[in-house]
């Protein structure tokens, strides 16, 4: 700028000196520049192509622009030389020195450097004001509130006049001196435009200051497309603004110098030259220039009599007046499956071919219905974007966007209020809401018993009251019910004897005769077959559908008998229906069930990813299990928090259940399905949300975008993607983990309780029948007066021997006289058993169970037995067995 300037007024010096005859042929000119300046360099270069008489003769002093001492003497020392005018630059130090000594002497002062406000006619300003110019950009951004950066050296009077007219249109101004700011202070003014959601800046100092500036912009991230700078400079192609370009940075400012026409010399590089009574440029147009993608462009000009004029169609607050396929745009992302994942042979690939996943093949679809170029971009620091509560900084790939590292964010990134303030979204393309993530426990072995498990322990006693409780009802019923009660003939079940049957009893029949008369006279007798045991007995058969050799007849009993048969069909069918599923699939008892009971224990820790919408969900949520469960994650030593989703994933395989892991359901399904299929989800969604694409503040793809993702919704191709890479590509079977559990043979394990109660019941008989034989033995003793060994032992070889004898074996003689019983005891046995028998048979004998009068011991086909043709050989009668 400097140097466009000193051409400027060495050329208007030369050209006035030359069109007047009166000067001599040599005229001195003094300058005053700061050492080691490009301007001397370039005053020399303009005065060897002035060769026209007069001839300029340079009266140079290197001086030090802050240095009153020094300016002084070179001031005097040139006026002694006899200068006609001298060119030079000034700084606010000097300046009012200057401008005494030109006032004084009558020497006139030429200078570039910036407007100051005087009354002095020999000081001739070339700079144009800039107050004007700027507050007429400033009107059309419509801008009303905006930070003003400025240098003390230049910028007090285009701030003064920028601050008269904000405090005219109520205008929120925050000025900051640029010469007193520090690192932390520059840091704190973008945190508080962060935290306002603003990002319009004004930037007005000289051109080597404001190289620095625009560098720790462009360190700090700052040069996104969430921020515009105006920049209050007169020379704005001579400004480096190749770094602050590549964050897509709203970048205006001036420019003076015409560099189109450098052949026209009329009116000037600068347009129309021209002065007032004060030395002050008038009637100047200032083009207003703003960085496009291909560089800088001109998009208005500024001057006194139309004010701003508009020559290019843009957006307000945008630079990007091309179209969107113009550029290849940055589209961030972060490695997470089933995502973005690199593919096997990553190596040997270039570009996005790298990549594969759900967002990869949504980042394509979107481009292709947009229409624009893209470049896969993974994040640096690998989150998702969160702000750090101490310098209010974002990570992650909304820092990304909101510095202008990248264009687009397409990724698993969940639309949060705090984002939602930065950068904007899309609408969703996936829905979710937090889940929890618990390692798989280990499948419970069915139990002995686990038969018994398709009803419930207390469904089991109702029905053992309902079996005792029908069985006391039918028993009661049959009692009083009439018809219950039927005569039976003892004789109408007796078989007619064969002749060796009668011919070896003869001798007991005529013993019998007496009884068998007394016995005829109450052949007809009342009896009831349901006593309390039959009743149970009948019940029992009903229950197991095995029914029973008896039968109510009466009416009452037969209701009572229908509705247990209803009963009983019902229960059976339903426990024979759930009875295959308990029995074929191991259950898996899991300790966790919801947030609460999370929220309850402490033994199961859990957390969340550090930096993410899940963390911030806890930390912001009112509800009570949350705000308990957010007070134990910070507290929790060591850490909960996890910095990858990987990293939370393996820490809940190896914490062999003592850890759960907070994550949204699309993550926590997918996981589920990958091997080694040893995690699982419990419990319902804690929230609902969605993911979003993300773009910049004010950015042109958002409206593409977000039609394309209503588009690819309506389409189904968002579902089909989803199936793609979430089940299609599952390893666990679709209901996750090891399918082949849940069709498995059953095992010996499964009905092992089956085969106990079988064990268990042939040995209860066992013990039964053995009991029954010793009290038998011990009353048939006391009756025969005999020791219970011997009556025992007599009853065993009874039993055994009959059973030979079914075989078609004959009883040997001697078999018996070995239990001492038939050489010396026969004939008292016979007597006792013919006793005992004659008298149960008699009417006055006891009754069996039901009051049946029992004509013997042993069942009717006992009777028919073998054995009972050979009692001749045994000395023993029919009658009395």
């Amino acid at each position: 700028m400097q140097r466009s300037f000193t051409i400027l007024y060495t050329s208007l010096l030369g050209m006035c000196l030359g069109s007047s005859s009166s000067f001599p042929s040599n005229i001195n000119i003094g300058g005053l520049f700061p050492t080691e300046s490009h301007e001397y360099e370039v005053f020399r270069f303009a005065l060897s192509h002035h060769q026209d008489i007069p001839k300029l003769v340079p009266q140079v002093d290197m001086v030090k622009m802050g240095n009153s001492f020094s300016m002084t003497y070179a001031f005097c020392s040139q006026f002694s030389k006899g200068v006609y005018a001298i060119i030079g630059l000034y700084d606010r130090k000097t300046v009012n020195m200057l401008m005494s000594f030109c006032g004084a002497l009558h020497v006139c002062f030429v200078t570039p450097s910036f407007p100051i406000e005087t009354a002095n006619q020999f000081v001739i300003q070339l700079r144009p004001e800039l107050q004007d110019a700027l507050v007429g950009v400033i009107e059309h951004y419509g801008w009303t509130k905006f930070v003003y950066m400025y240098s003390s050296d230049s910028g007090l009077s285009v701030l003064q006049k920028v601050l008269d007219t904000a405090a005219e249109r109520n205008w929120l101004v925050t000025s900051v001196n640029v010469e007193t700011m520090t690192e932390a202070s520059f840091l704190k003014v973008f945190q508080d435009l962060d935290k306002r959601k603003e990002g319009q800046i004004i930037i007005d100092c000289e051109t080597e200051r404001l190289t620095g500036i625009l560098k720790k912009i462009v360190e700090q991230g700052k040069n996104a497309k969430s921020y515009h700078y105006i920049l209050a400079n007169l020379g704005f192609l001579d400004i480096d603004l190749t770094d602050l370009r590549k964050g897509g940075a709203n970048i205006t400012g001036f420019q003076l110098v015409n560099n189109s026409e450098p052949s026209v010399r009329i009116d000037g590089l600068t347009g129309h030259i021209q002065f007032n009574e004060k030395g002050r440029r008038t009637n100047y147009t200032v083009s207003v220039m703003e960085l496009a993608p291909s560089g800088p462009k001109k998009v208005g000009y500024w001057n006194e009599d139309e004010k701003y004029v508009t020559t290019a169609s843009f957006m307000k607050g945008s630079n990007e007046t091309y179209g969107l396929q113009n550029r290849t745009y940055i589209v961030t992302t972060i490695l997470e499956s089933p995502y973005v994942m690199l593919k096997k042979n990553h190596e040997m690939l270039v570009g996005n071919d790298k990549y594969e996943g759900y967002i990869v093949e949504l980042a394509a679809e979107i481009a292709k219905h947009v229409g624009y170029q893209y470049k896969l971009k993974i994040v640096s620091d690998g989150k998702y974007g969160a702000r750090d509560p101490e310098t209010k900084m974002w990570n992650g790939m909304v820092g990304e966007l909101v510095y202008g590292k990248a264009d687009v964010a397409v990724a698993p990134l969940t639309i949060t209020l705090v984002r939602e303030e930065v950068i904007d979204f899309s609408k969703p393309f996936m829905s979710l809401g937090i889940s929890i993530m618990i390692k798989k426990p280990t499948k419970s072995k069915p139990g002995v018993f686990s038969f018994l498990d398709p009803l419930a322990y207390e469904i089991w006693m109702c029905i053992v009251f309902a079996y005792i409780g029908v069985s006391v009802v039918l028993f009661l019923v049959s009692r009083f019910s009439p018809y219950e009660w039927h005569a039976e003939d003892y004789e109408e079940g007796a078989e007619p004897q064969s002749p060796t049957q009668a011919s070896a009893s003869n001798g007991v029949q005529q013993g019998q005769a007496a009884t068998q008369q007394n016995t005829n006279q109450q052949s007809l007798d009342q009896t009831n077959e349901f006593g309390i045991f039959n009743s149970l007995w009948f019940s029992l058969g009903a229950f197991m559908q095995q029914g029973c050799d008896i039968s109510p007849r009466s009416l009452s009993g037969r209701i009572v008998g229908g509705v247990w048969w209803f009963f009983t069909l019902i229960i059976i069918s339903s426990y024979t229906a759930n009875l295959a599923a308990f029995l074929t699939v191991e259950r898996m008892v899991s300790p966790i069930e919801s947030a609460e009971d999370l929220a309850k224990q402490t033994e199961i820790a859990y957390g969340t990813l550090d930096a993410g919408s899940t963390k911030e969900f806890f930390r912001r949520s009112k509800i009570a299990v949350f705000e308990k469960m957010w007070s134990y994650m910070k507290a929790a030593d060591p850490s909960v928090f996890v910095k990858t989703t990987d990293e939370g994933v393996m820490r809940v395989r190896k914490s062999k259940g003592k850890y759960a892991y907070l994550l949204e359901s699309t993550m926590n399904e997918y996981i589920e399905q990958r091997k080694p299929c040893d995690t699982m989800k419990v419990g319902g969604n804690l929230d609902s949300k969605g993911y979003g694409i993300a773009t910049p503040k004010g950015s042109l793809l958002r409206n593409p975008v977000n039609l394309a993702v209503l588009k690819l919704n309506e389409q189904g191709l968002l579902d089909k993607l989803k199936n793609k890479w979430w089940y299609d590509k599952g390893e666990c079977g679709s209901g996750g983990g090891d399918s082949k559990d849940k069709t498995s043979a059953l095992s010996l394990s499964n009905v092992a309780g089956v085969f106990y109660i079988l064990i268990g019941g042939l040995g209860l008989a066992m013990l039964v029948a053995l009991v029954e034989f010793c009290y038998k033995s011990r009353t048939e003793s006391r009756r025969m007066k005999v020791s219970t060994a011997r009556a025992a032992a007599a009853s065993a070889a009874q039993a055994f021997h009959c059973s030979a004898l079914d075989s078609g074996a004959s009883a040997p003689y001697t078999e018996l006289q070995s239990y001492g019983l038939y050489a010396n005891n026969t004939q008292s046995i016979n007597d006792a058993m013919r006793c005992s028998t004659l008298t149960r048979m008699s009417g006055n004998g006891s009754g069996g169970e039901n009051g049946r009068i029992l004509t013997h011991d042993f069942p009717k086909t006992v009777q028919t037995l073998p054995c009972m043709s050979h009692t001749a050989s045994m000395g023993l009668g029919a009658s009395g067995m």
